[in-house]
């Protein structure tokens, strides 16, 4: 009944197989693509008519991982997936910036990638077989593509590269690297997309990885074209676009224009000009007749398509780009921080046209954002968030939820910044920064990471090194005639072949993302631009260090204050109390947040000094443990015709004796002490049921002779509860 189709082939160790002919055979291509227990099912579908009222791709990816591929019952209340997690967009654009360079520039049809995770291995990460697959889907589709890709991740342990890093490769132990490497051919010349995390590494490690991850391609690529040439599906005619009969009548009658207008620098100045040069030539050839539509449309797509061949022969033979600029020229960089006093950080970085203002909020550990996903859930203590304002391109727009381009950015820029973020053992707070952007004109999110990076010293979150980002262009022209640039405008990215984002420090890479708009790039085109990059980085570390060097001392007056203590496991529980009663009287009373590990450690978080104070000393109370001979300032809570109850620390009373009271006989004790009375105490005796039991005459005799030996109502618990000096209150100074 099945036509199913299997290939399966050695990966480097593991068993990786595709097959198809049995799942989704009403799709124009199905794979399911599988590793160890992990399968991936990927489908496409294409529209048999192309859109002529488009002038862009219409391709959409879905990547969506089941609960029920890890054994799981989605959490909540409706128990079933809902809308894509961050993590499920990301990897979406993860497939879709790999395979976007196969199709052909005349393709126009509108065409969907659903990729679905049905098993998961937490062995094998099901990101790189969603690639595969993809690309097994696409080249038995029937849709015109240059090739297959394959795809690989590299991580690098002990030195030492390791592909597709499985669970026995701890993520500590790798995480110095985490590399996706896409590409049509093993030999590293057909690269079309890398992404990567690194932790200060230099840039001959990062073109080592590519290339490691590169000559692995070579089985995954030929088992699809086997695949491929097993079904011999016929491919779809694709028909040149309608408006390619414009371009030499725009080019001979506009070519001045346009030139005039790429030269410009400002960004405002040069929209203007090029959008009256759109209207002048509609109108040109609309000079005799009504306008059509469509007519239209292939007009403006034409134009698009001849300014990008001028802007691209300006490059490579002229050596001039958008704005005059040298190919390696930074435009110019201003940097501010502080510039709200309420904020806990803040700081605008403003490079040409484009414009990022970036705020910092600490937080307690509460704040902490928890992450579900198939492995599991993680709490993530640095967040950041990349939103992107209609004003900032002078357009009107409804605000929505963060779009998949916000969460690709934002995700981008974090991991730029991570490497220098402190651990939370280094630096207790929750850290989220918001970097909203008020003006644009290309490279917003490598703005972010230097408007991030000034705005966490600005708020002394203990960094010790600046990052910064640069978005590098290029195009590539023929016989290997290719010219790079730095600092890419919007215009330059939109015209040109490749866009890679760099961030780094004075010490390495921190992220790399290169996406490209042609077939593929070769290493050596990558290693000139990481090259050229640094010296980018450089500059613009410098500009950063002159407005700011490290992190101020002193936390914002109005950030959240906290204070750290360990106490013994077996009296979590007194602090927690029945139901959590105790903590919650403690978090009301003192207008406090409370932190309690499994390890013993508490933190306690407040914005009033004080509070946090009384909250830590109530704290202490509780998990006391009180010995013979310990001295306290008491209160006198009760009194009896035996005795009277003092409590000797809050939560805590103790029992004195009428004999205890004086030296001498009493016959009314109400004679000797009153309630309320402010007494000192000493601890003479603690009986089986942790009765404790007091003497005053340490008031008088003691208290004269014994000087020395008196101490504080905290210091006989500060003796037996070690408290970490995590902040001092009363200057808000932050010590490690």
């Amino acid at each position: 009944m099945f036509n199913e189709i299997i290939k399966k082939v050695d990966w480097c160790g593991n068993m990786l197989s595709l097959s198809t002919g049995k799942v989704a055979r009403d799709a124009d291509g199905a794979v399911l693509a599988s590793m160890g227990n992990t399968s991936v099912l990927c489908t496409v579908v294409f529209d048999k008519n192309s859109r002529t009222d488009i002038d862009f791709f219409p391709l959409c990816v879905y990547y969506r991982e089941m609960s029920y591929a890890a054994g799981k019952i989605p959490g909540g209340f409706i128990k079933k997936e809902g809308k894509f997690s961050e993590h499920e967009i990301l990897i979406s654009r993860l497939i879709d910036r790999s395979i976007r360079p196969l199709f052909d520039s005349n393709f126009c049809n509108e065409t969907q990638i659903i990729c679905t995770v049905m098993s998961y291995d937490p062995r094998y990460s099901p990101d790189i077989l969603a690639i595969i697959g993809s690309s097994a889907a696409l080249a038995i589709s029937g849709i015109p593509i240059i090739r297959p890709i394959g795809a690989a991740r590299v991580g690098l342990v002990n030195d030492e590269f390791v592909l597709n890093p499985t669970i026995h490769h701890n993520s500590t132990d790798h995480r110095e690297l985490d590399l996706v490497v896409a590409a049509t051919t093993c030999d590293y010349d057909s690269i079309t997309m890398v992404e990567a995390r690194a932790y200060e590494i230099k840039k001959e490690q990062i073109l080592a990885a590519i290339k490691f991850g590169c000559e692995s391609l070579n089985p995954v690529i030929s088992a699809i074209e086997e695949m491929q040439s097993s079904l011999r599906k016929e491919k779809f005619v694709v028909t040149a676009s309608p408006h390619l009969s414009y371009n030499d009548e725009i080019l001979a009658h506009f070519n001045y224009d346009i030139r005039s207008a790429l030269l410009l620098s400002i960004k405002k100045e040069r929209n203007q000009k090029l959008q009256l040069i759109q209207q002048n030539v509609i109108d040109y050839f609309f000079q005799n007749g009504a306008k059509d539509e469509i007519a239209v449309l292939n007009i403006k797509k034409a134009l698009d398509n001849v300014i990008s061949m001028i802007f691209r022969n300006l490059v490579l033979q002229d050596k001039t780009r958008i704005g005059n600029r040298a190919m390696d020229e930074i435009r110019p960089i201003i940097c501010e921080v502080g510039l709200f006093n309420m904020v806990h950080g803040s700081a605008l970085f403003t490079r040409g046209n484009t414009q990022s203002l970036a705020t910092i909020t600490l937080g307690s550990s509460t704040d902490e954002q928890v992450v579900e996903q198939l492995n599991g859930c993680e709490r993530q203590h640095f967040l950041l968030d990349y939103i992107f304002l209609p004003y900032s391109v002078g357009e009107i727009s409804s605000l929505r939820a963060a779009s998949r381009r916000e969460i690709g950015h934002g995700y981008l820029a974090k991991k730029a910044i991570q490497p220098v973020i402190p651990t939370k053992e280094e630096f207790p707070y929750t850290i989220r920064i918001v970097s909203e952007i008020t003006q644009s004109d290309g490279s917003s999110s490598m703005a972010t990471v230097c408007s991030a990076s000034l705005s966490l010293m600005d708020a002394g979150v203990p960094i010790k090194t600046h990052t910064a980002g640069i978005a590098m262009g290029g195009v590539c022209g023929e016989n290997n005639n290719f010219q790079i640039l730095s600092d890419i405008c919007g215009d330059e990215d939109h015209f040109g072949d490749i866009d890679c984002k760099v961030a780094g420090t004075k010490n390495g890479i921190t992220a790399v993302q290169l996406d490209i708009k042609v077939q593929g790039i070769s290493l050596s085109i990558i290693e000139n631009i990481l090259r050229q990059a640094e010296i980018g980085i450089d500059h613009i570390l410098g500009v950063m260090n002159n407005t700011i060097n490290c992190s101020k001392s002193e936390l914002s007056a109005y950030a959240p204050m906290v204070q750290t203590l360990e106490i013994q496991k077996e009296k979590i529980r007194d602090i927690i109390g029945v139901g959590g009663k105790v903590i919650k009287e403690i978090c009301k009373s003192f207008d406090v947040e409370i932190d309690v590990g499994e390890n013993g450690e508490v933190k306690v978080w407040g914005n009033i000094g004080e509070n946090v104070k009384k909250a830590v000393q109530n704290i202490e109370s509780i998990v006391f443990i009180p010995q013979i001979g310990d001295i306290f300032d008491g209160e006198v809570v009760k009194i009896i015709e035996s005795g009277a109850f003092i409590k000797y620390v809050a939560g805590r009373d103790g029992f004195v004796h009428i004999s205890e009271i004086n030296d001498t006989h009493i016959k009314d004790i109400n004679e000797h002490i009153k309630l309320g009375d402010k007494v000192k105490v000493k601890i003479i005796g603690i009986d089986h049921k942790n009765r404790v039991k007091l003497t005053l005459r340490t008031d008088k005799e003691h208290c004269k002779n014994n000087k020395n030996e008196q101490q504080n109502v905290t210091g006989p618990i500060k003796k037996r509860i070690k408290l970490k000096e995590t902040a001092v209150i009363s200057n808000r100074k932050y010590f490690d």
